[in-house]
């Protein structure tokens, strides 16, 4: 049992690092401030955002690291890059120290590289100690990454409402602090004994509570988070986002009352393993071997129904959208894909131009929310802002683990969930080109923070269900190597429209110019509602291309739990 009791504190721990890392959001919160002191123009900007979101692709070098050192010295190599990254521009922005363009640019790539190093040991610890429940400890501390820029707000606020330099500071040493406190849990893992079933269902019980908790948080953070109005308010309510990361650590005391949970809460709940990978080792063995014997049977001349259907209508000459959905589709989920038969397929290309299309497109949104802000006059709502996108951003996360609880009533494959959430996108981005408004930047914010949100969180599972679990870590960082592409075309395309209106609406502000009024991101935000549409189409034809592999594994699935009699 304490054994039992210290994975927990490891969950809890890992929560504060994913809350307290995700420093790339509170960008747009001093990128204004920044651009003003090193006088650079907008696309100059843009390329530190860039930078920001190229540690990414040197996400590798952090697993790189574990094969040679402890856990929790990759863990504090992360804390001292973020510390010299965010360090060293705060000097800048403060006037201490003077650096050349191409110096700032490399900080901001050492700061996300160390944002991505935090990621990797979160992904160790959920995996070494939740391997029954690992994707529901994954999808919660995830969630808790897109939180980061309303508890830095707060953070924020209490110390100086009045200098956004202090953005910096605070992503400079906040991290370093927070691996500190999370050491202890991480040195002390316990060496845990394979759950039973029973022990596997009262996890899921616990991780619904915790999301229930974290629901409770990030509606405290949205209604709360930009609150600056008075400093001892703002200090309060630090304390109490504080508390509400502390309050999960009482997860021992849930634990041992687990008989009492089980029956008055848990019979309400119909949850059969984690769920939230639908590809589980277990299942998607029988999945296989169901496939591998009804393969069989084609090759002995015996016919399935549906085999026979085909046949039938085989003379019957195909659509052009026919050809499209069918063609080389997948057979089965959870099928190995190597990296040369990943880039092969069209099914790959649909999800990796959803994406691009998608979430990307909201991460660029939020780099440049503060310009946004600014030209449309709304520079003192910079941080409410800010915090509303994180606060919906965190929300998504949570939701993407929403369809595997309600799984038993209503089961719709994981790429039409993936649809669904790509549909705010456009809608905010039309929303933002027709009115630009407090009240319509404040809606398409939230429905951006809430689609990309889900996009992130979403996409590990999405990845390893069809394009094989094993294969997930190589193919998941193929995948998001379209972020720091999509950062770099996005936000270029952005900061070449908004130059380009510099001259009409000239508003100059100490080294740099500034464009104000709507024409600045008008064509911006028509070009990102388009693109974005073409991810809502691309997500549909591989929904409608895997519609078939995911109906056939639940099916099988739920044959399979089927008693003969």
């Amino acid at each position: 049992m304490a054994g039992q009791s210290r994975k927990w504190m490891i969950l809890v721990a890992t929560v504060w690092i994913q809350a307290f890392t995700g420093t790339n959001f509170d960008f747009s919160a001093y990128s204004s401030d920044l651009k003003s002191v090193l006088g650079i123009s907008q696309v100059q900007l843009n390329y530190l955002a860039v930078a920001s979101d190229l540690g990414k692709v040197f996400g590798w070098s952090s697993g790189l690291a574990l094969l040679y050192f402890p856990l929790w010295v990759v863990l504090f190599m992360a804390a001292f890059m973020g510390l010299f990254g965010y360090g060293l521009q705060w000097l800048v922005m403060r006037d201490i120290i003077s650096l050349p363009y191409i110096l700032v640019f490399l900080l901001c790539l050492l700061a996300g590289c160390s944002i991505c190093w935090f990621n990797t040991v979160c992904f160790v610890l959920c995996i070494q100690n939740f391997p029954a429940n690992r994707p529901l400890a994954l999808s919660l501390t995830i969630a808790f990454n897109g939180v980061s820029a309303a508890l830095y707000t707060l953070a924020g606020n209490a110390i100086d409402s009045s200098s956004n330099d202090i953005y910096l500071l605070l992503n400079a040493f906040i991290p370093l602090i927070t691996s500190v406190v999370s050491l202890i849990p991480i040195i002390r893992q316990p060496s845990l004994d394979p759950l039973p079933p029973d022990g596997v269902r009262r996890d899921s019980l616990i991780f619904l509570i915790l999301n229930f908790l974290a629901i409770l948080t990030g509606i405290y953070l949205l209604l709360f988070g930009s609150s600056s109005s008075d400093g001892t308010r703002a200090r309060l309510l630090l304390g109490g986002a504080i508390f509400l990361l502390i309050f999960p650590l009482c997860i021992p005391g849930i634990v041992y009352a687990r008989e009492w949970f089980h029956r008055t809460i848990h019979s309400s709940f119909s949850i059969h393993g984690s769920g939230f990978i639908l590809v589980d080792v277990d299942d998607l063995e029988l999945h296989k071997e169901l496939i591998t014997r009804e393969s069989s049977y084609h090759e002995n001349g015996d016919e399935t129904m549906y085999e026979i259907k085909r046949r039938k209508s085989s003379g019957e000459k195909e659509g052009c959208c026919d050809s499209i959905v069918k063609k080389d589709r997948l057979a089965m989920l959870g099928e190995e894909h190597p990296v040369s038969l990943l880039v092969s397929r069209l099914d790959f290309w649909l999800y990796y131009t959803a994406y691009v299309c998608g979430g990307t497109i909201g991460l660029v949104y939020s780099n440049n929310l503060g310009q946004i802000a600014q030209s449309l006059g709304q520079s003192s709502n910079t941080t409410t802002l800010v915090t509303l996108y994180s606060s919906f951003s965190f929300f998504g996360r949570l939701l993407s683990a929403a369809p595997d609880y309600i799984r038993a009533k209503m089961y719709f494959a994981r790429t039409a969930w993936l649809t669904i959430a790509l549909v705010p996108t456009p809608i905010a981005f039309f929303l933002l080109a027709a009115s630009g408004n407090a009240v319509a930047l404040h809606i398409s914010t939230a429905l951006v923070g809430l689609s990309s949100g889900f996009i992130f969180a979403a996409a590990v599972s999405i990845t390893s269900e069809l394009f094989g679990p094993n294969s997930v870590g190589v193919n998941h960082n193929i995948l998001i190597t379209n972020i720091p592409i999509g950062s770099l075309v996005y936000g270029f395309l952005a900061a070449i429209v908004y130059d380009s209106h510099v001259s009409s609406s000239l508003n100059i502000i100490t080294d740099s110019v500034v464009c104000m009024g709507r024409q600045c991101y008008f064509l911006t935000f028509v070009w990102w509602g388009c693109l974005s549409v073409l991810g809502l189409t691309s997500s549909l034809l591989l929904f409608l291309r895997t519609r078939h592999a995911y109906d056939q594994f639940e099916a099988k699935r739920i044959s399979s739990m089927t008693p003969l009699y």
